[in-house]
């Protein structure tokens, strides 16, 4: 199977199991959604691939499914309970980072095959590891400020789309700005920069577009606290 099918095989099980998750256990789900996607999507991120023509890092879908868990808290339990779970997700990968650089400290053992691999997954490079930090807590505080005033703008289910799309695509492209430039601004010259932030941006662009279906699925779920 091409990498093309591959990735949109993979962002229709991610969307799909996110919307599991809501169905079984409701709102709290997508709480634990969201600290959980955020840990995967900076482990699945040191892994490039080929798509499209393009060269880019996994991590894009499922971290795209941390904004739509947001945008259904934003739309069915208001903009507080978006905040608390944008704080949740942040916090998660704090912690994780911070546990993981204690893992890598112990000296592994006569026998252990895990350092090397845990050095790549974990191993802290400081301007990617502050730029994914501040990125994400911008982007998301952002999306969900931007939906709330979507929503006010255009209140219809009619008009579900524009609110989830608009707020998760603009959302996505800040986010995409503000790593880039704290990660690799300066580190490459300015058209690979740029290929960079495109590529990502694209990405992220056709994640955003793939989550509304699942987006509209959610809507129709039962309120469940």
């Amino acid at each position: 199977m091409s990498n093309e099918l591959l990735w949109i095989l993979f962002a229709i099980i991610n969307f799909g199991l996110l919307l599991t998750v809501y169905r079984i256990f409701g709102k709290p789900g997508l709480f634990v959604w969201i600290g959980m996607s955020t840990v995967i999507a900076n482990i699945q991120v040191v892994k490039t691939v080929e798509m499209f023509g393009l060269n880019a890092t996994l991590g894009n879908i499922v971290y795209g499914t941390a904004f739509l868990a947001t945008d259904i808290l934003n739309e069915k339990y208001g903009k507080q309970d978006a905040k608390k779970a944008v704080w949740m997700g942040f916090t998660t990968l704090i912690t994780m980072t911070i546990i993981m650089q204690f893992v890598l400290l112990f000296h592994p053992g006569e026998n252990d095959i895990a350092q090397p691999a845990l050095e790549t997954l974990f191993g802290l490079v400081p301007r990617i590891a502050i730029g994914s930090l501040i990125a994400y807590i911008v982007s998301q505080y952002f999306d969900v400020w931007l939906y709330a005033k979507l929503k006010q703008i255009f209140s219809s289910d009619r008009n579900l789309w524009i609110r989830n799309n608009g707020s998760t695509m603009i959302s996505q492209l800040v986010d995409t700005c503000i790593f880039c430039l704290i990660a690799f601004y300066g580190v490459y010259p300015l058209d690979v920069w740029l290929e960079i932030f495109l590529t990502t941006y694209v990405i992220k662009f056709l994640v955003a577009a793939l989550d509304t279906p699942f987006f509209y699925l959610a809507k129709k779920m039962p309120h469940s606290e």
